[in-house]
């Protein structure tokens, strides 16, 4: 299972999750100033949140029974 993860700010980890096909983006008009970026989870990037929460309870459960 591969979780994206790096330093700095969260611009190059939106750019990684695109070329990875995990998010895309749109462009909406805004009544307030500028157009606006919206980012989107495609199908694979909630396959990828689906199996790094099931990954995150796990490893959750597997905590608390160490520390019982």
């Amino acid at each position: 299972m591969n979780f994206p993860a790096q330093e700095g700010t969260l611009y190059p980890l939106l750019s990684k999750l695109r070329r990875d096909g995990l998010v895309h983006h749109e462009w909406r008009e805004s009544p307030s100033g500028p157009p606006r970026k919206y980012v989107l989870l495609t199908d694979a990037g909630r396959r990828q949140l689906a199996a790094f929460r099931e990954h995150w309870d796990d490893l959750t459960r597997m905590i608390d029974s160490v520390g019982r």
